[in-house]
């Protein structure tokens, strides 16, 4: 399960954060949780995802290294998203190198 404030990667937004988790009730069904997904690059766009049985994938972001290794990557080339999220992690990790100097 995420956690509030984490940064995700979803098949469909990209980067995302985690802004919450709720409770929803539905009809048909007793209370389900959803994460509230914000879209780091489109912060207009939420998503509501169900916690379990989502059918979108969800994943923690890679590490930098990862984001090194993909950033030359044919798949890389050919996503949009994911070139984002590489991009993202890497400025993330240039900030933290920024901050120990």
């Amino acid at each position: 399960m995420f956690q509030k404030k984490q940064y995700i990667y979803s098949e469909t937004q990209g980067v995302c954060q985690v802004d919450n988790i709720v409770s929803l009730k539905t009809k048909r069904r007793a209370p389900m949780q959803y994460y509230v997904l914000k879209s780091v690059y489109e912060p207009q766009t939420i998503s509501y995802i169900p916690v379990e049985g989502h059918k979108v994938e969800l994943k923690e972001l890679f590490s930098a290294e990862e984001a090194k290794v993909l950033e030359h990557s044919e798949l890389a080339k050919k996503d949009l998203k994911l070139q984002d999220a590489i991009d993202f992690v890497l400025q993330r990790e240039k900030g933290k190198d920024g901050a120990r100097n």
